[in-house]
């Protein structure tokens, strides 16, 4: 069974933050996944919707033997589990959020879908708040 490097941001703004973000890093090893590494906690303003909520961010390395889309589907459930009622891709834009669980590299491969676009463009390049948790984590 192959290993696959992914890194993984993960947000929150809603509720305790760091206790969702560490709850969301706990189910995703419970799964099977290993994780490697996570970066410190940052803050920041929302991106792309207003919101008095500040959303508290990580970034993180983990090794799984999932396919790109079956680890979307876990991280999916992990969301609704967490009570993630909405997510951007049904709705049409961003909200509060109690976890947001984003793959961010997967290998070295690129790979696009209806649901899922790695590597995720916005996260490297567009958004300050990641360029500053992935500085560390991708080379």
């Amino acid at each position: 069974m192959s290993h696959h490097k992914v890194v993984l941001l993960l947000g929150s703004n809603l509720g305790d933050q760091k206790k969702n973000l560490e709850t969301a890093l706990d189910k995703i090893k419970y799964a099977g996944n290993e994780i490697v590494k996570v970066s410190d906690f940052l803050t920041s303003e929302p991106v792309e919707f207003v919101s008095s909520n500040i959303f508290c961010n990580i970034a993180a390395i983990i090794f799984t033997h999932l396919s790109p889309i079956q680890l979307l589907t876990l991280i999916k459930s992990i969301e609704t589990e967490m009570g993630r009622a909405n997510d951007s891709s049904v709705t049409g834009g961003y909200t509060d959020r109690i976890i947001d669980i984003d793959i961010v590299k997967y290998n070295e491969i690129k790979f696009i879908s209806e649901r899922l676009q790695i590597p995720h463009q916005k996260h490297l390049s567009e958004r300050e708040f990641s360029r500053v948790l992935l500085k560390d984590f991708i080379l």
